[in-house]
């Protein structure tokens, strides 16, 4: 009775009958997520009204793709925490999509990676904030860090971890190999996992196309080397998706501040570093111990 109230409240059908039960329509799903979005907001007015109050600090929960969770956000956070303490941050990874939907419905307030190409919905804006440069990651010792020079053809002779299909990584991996005229290598691993990644480039010659920024510990550590992409200079756009209307609160500016800030800051790994003299020679090392 309740369901067919809101149905002639709104005057639109909410529910359908199908083969496979009764399940929400579109439209029901639209008024789904603007209530939450509504509910969302009502939890921010709180939050602000408590903050001029000089009590609570709100939170903020930052969808995290990729390339941001290895240095990026953790670097970010940690300068944010230290002037606000009492503002939580929730960091949720998953897949793009799966981050958009819960941005739109105000389950997430920022979304942080590499942006998409595709049109988005008319509700969220993107906002580009550096070019990164894609490099072939290999474990120190590699046999490719003894060449003076770098071909597709070579790379094609290793295995490799293969960006998740639909990624926008993986379409800079097809393109590496189709400029050079090759077909990619056959993927026995596709991994959306750097810890697994890491596993599984620490352990063996398997290469992989991956930023800097992702194994940036491990670059520096001299566990990982980077090899020059053999087309030159490659870059993706990182940036922030957001909410179109958004309002953020006083802690959440700032907290936008200081993502931009540090994140333009990556400028200095426009160019990194390819894998030097002492780093080629590194033994290799177990990582199980």
């Amino acid at each position: 009775r309740l369901t067919r109230n809101l149905e002639a409240a709104v005057g639109i059908a909410l529910f359908e009958k199908t083969s496979f039960g009764t399940n929400p329509t579109r439209d029901a799903e639209r008024l789904a997520r603007r209530v939450r979005l509504a509910f969302y907001e009502l939890t921010q007015a709180k939050a602000e009204i408590e903050a001029l109050a000089g009590a609570g600090g709100g939170r903020t929960v930052i969808g995290a793709l990729p390339l941001v969770r290895s240095h990026l956000l953790p670097a970010a956070l940690l300068e944010f925490s230290q002037a606000n303490p009492q503002h939580a941050v929730e960091i949720v990874d998953g897949t793009y999509p799966n981050l958009l939907a819960g941005l739109r419905s105000g389950d997430i307030d920022i979304v942080m990676g590499a942006l998409r190409d595709p049109p988005l919905p008319v509700d969220v804006e993107q906002e580009h904030l550096f070019d990164d440069p894609l490099s072939i990651v290999a474990r120190a010792g590699h046999p490719l860090t003894s060449r003076r020079r770098l071909t597709t053809r070579a790379l094609r002779n290793f295995q490799w971890i293969a960006p998740r299909r639909g990624s926008p990584l993986r379409v800079h991996y097809e393109a590496l190999f189709s400029a050079a005229g090759v077909a990619p290598p056959q993927a026995s691993l596709e991994c959306n996992s750097m810890g697994a990644a890491r596993a599984f480039l620490l352990e063996s010659d398997r290469l992989m196309l991956l930023s800097a920024q992702q194994v940036h510990y491990e670059l520096r550590a001299g566990l990982l080397v980077t090899l020059p992409h053999p087309s030159g200079t490659v870059v993706r756009p990182i940036g922030l998706t957001l909410r179109r209307d958004w309002q953020p609160t006083g802690a959440q500016a700032q907290l936008l501040d200081v993502l931009r800030r540090v994140a333009r800051s990556a400028a200095r790994y426009a160019h990194p570093p390819v894998a030097s003299r002492a780093a080629l020679a590194h033994p290799r090392r177990n990582l199980w111990g």
